[in-house]
């Protein structure tokens, strides 16, 4: 079971036109995220869904668990967001991030957007999610049957193991 802080109960986001960034530690949708996007205007809504996968490094994964500071990691969505709009011309952008608990098969992040043109929108999404691993202060700890382990914003680096009732280090987005 997921454990929300009563402090964060629900989605936090930050908004401009066209633009929408959110945490929450809810099932992602991404129904949502791609009507978020979808415009006349748009030829291409390309949608990226970072699920949680079974395995890490030849060891069975049990889940992994997402925390953030929500203040800063939405300012970070949102210049990355705001970035990537403008770079690549889209039409509309949204990241939404998944908080605490993920499950295995489950969605950590979507980010979805709209284009004039399918290229655009592959490029768009590709590079947002890079930036989104690289800058934004949300870390992950990856969880297996003989304990957790920090683990780093890209793939294949893994941490310190995580203490109980400790506070490790690290940092990581999604996939």
């Amino acid at each position: 079971m997921n454990e929300v802080p009563r402090a964060f109960e629900g989605e936090q986001s930050l908004s401009e036109p066209n633009i929408y960034v959110s945490l929450t530690y809810n099932a992602l949708d991404a129904s949502l995220a791609m009507a978020r996007v979808k415009s006349p205007k748009a030829g291409a809504v390309v949608l990226f869904a970072g699920c949680t996968r079974d395995s890490f490094a030849s060891r069975p994964v049990t889940h992994l668990s997402y925390s953030t500071y929500p203040p800063l990691a939405l300012r970070s969505l949102l210049s990355i967001a705001k970035a990537v709009h403008c770079e690549y011309e889209l039409v509309g952008i949204a990241i939404t991030h998944r908080l605490g608990r993920v499950d295995i098969g489950d969605e950590s992040v979507l980010i979805a957007v709209a284009a004039p043109h399918r290229k655009a929108g592959w490029r768009a999404g590709e590079e947002c999610l890079e930036r989104v691993k690289a800058r934004v202060e949300i870390w992950k700890e990856e969880w297996f049957e003989d304990g957790g382990v920090w683990m780093s914003n890209r793939d294949g680096q893994a941490g310190v193991p995580v203490v109980e009732g400790g506070s490790g280090g690290g940092g990581g987005a999604a996939e």
